[in-house]
């Protein structure tokens, strides 16, 4: 994966559109055959940082390899060991699943012979073989980004980048399309992955880079990020609103923390350190004073709570700088 030991590196990258900074030293480093989340507000510099890493767009500043070579030196053999998912699928509705992987593969100058075998392949690997004869009109949203994960995989490259692979599937297409990115990367692809579903990233990724105006300003594996606001923390629902007060002063004094309170919601939630411990001591407590609750749980933080805590925005919000399309 040459000298930097990562499939993909960047270091100090730095883009300018206009007056707008939408990169402003930019480091990423992804060691091979694992998955890179890389979120962010709309605006944040996300897609600025895939087009850079894609060879598509010349940064004005800083350095990045893929697969060991360098983006803008090498531009041309580093394509040749990426592929590329975006936020649309690039097939053509009225030929079949199969026909638009042979096009795809005669267009990356493979033999009609060649092609057509690399086809079948990626129609059985990618659950399509069934399927491979129909219309891609006739497709459902998770068959449709199945087969296009399958064309970016035409010369099996090493790096695969998926620009928000699901947005507008189903629950139901986008774990189709899950299955599909975690049999790839047992394969020993290494993915970055640009995503609005926090789930996705915490179900996909074994890192995660948080980025906001154009720097990462958080990174690490998912559970680390979560424990940065807490760690678990026990919740609960008061039946009436008028015991938030007893209900958030029993919290505080069983966990030795401040609760943070919602009171549309009747919902106080309190972060601890002993678990178990804790849940038993508040249930015992509330029982005590007769504090009555229609619910209580352990939980732990979310990547969205995360997300919020970090940049300031919900996912899919959008940040101060904003992007300018190239």
């Amino acid at each position: 994966m040459g000298s930097t030991g990562h499939a993909i590196f960047a270091e100090g990258l730095r883009k300018r559109y206009g007056g707008t900074e939408a990169l402003a030293g930019f480091d990423l480093a992804v060691p091979e055959g694992t998955v890179c989340g890389l979120l962010g507000p709309n605006g944040a510099g996300k897609t600025t940082a895939v087009r850079i890493l894609t060879t598509l767009l010349r940064p004005d500043g800083g350095r990045a390899e893929v697969a060991g070579f360098d983006v803008v030196r090498q531009a041309e053999r580093a394509r040749y060991r990426i592929g590329l998912v975006g936020q649309n699928a690039a097939l053509d509705e009225v030929l079949s699943g199969r026909q638009n992987l042979v096009m795809f593969g005669r267009l990356y100058h493979l033999g009609t012979a060649r092609a057509r075998r690399r086809a079948d392949e990626l129609l059985e690997r990618f659950g399509l073989a069934d399927t491979g004869d129909k219309p891609v009109r006739l497709y459902s949203g998770g068959m449709r980004r199945r087969l296009d994960l399958a064309a970016s995989l035409i010369l099996t490259p090493p790096v695969l980048f998926l620009d928000e692979p699901t947005t507008g599937l189903d629950p139901r297409g986008r774990g189709e399309v899950w299955k599909a990115v975690a049999s790839l990367v047992a394969g020993g692809t290494t993915v970055l992955l640009t995503t609005q579903y926090l789930e996705e990233a915490d179900r996909l990724a074994a890192q995660i880079c948080v980025l906001q105006a154009g720097r990462v300003i958080a990174e690490g594996a998912p559970e680390e990020l979560k424990s940065l606001i807490g760690g678990d923390r026990v919740e609960l629902v008061v039946r009436e609103a008028a015991d938030m007060g007893a209900a958030a002063s029993i919290a505080e004094r069983v966990a030795g923390a401040r609760p943070e309170c919602d009171h549309d919601r009747r919902r106080v939630s309190v972060p601890v350190r002993d678990r178990m411990a804790a849940l038993t001591a508040v249930m015992r407590a509330l029982d005590e004073e007769g504090v009555p609750v229609e619910d209580i749980a352990l939980r732990r933080p979310t990547l969205d709570e995360v997300f919020l805590h970090l940049t300031g925005h919900r996912a899919g919000a959008t940040d101060k700088t904003e992007e300018v399309a190239a």
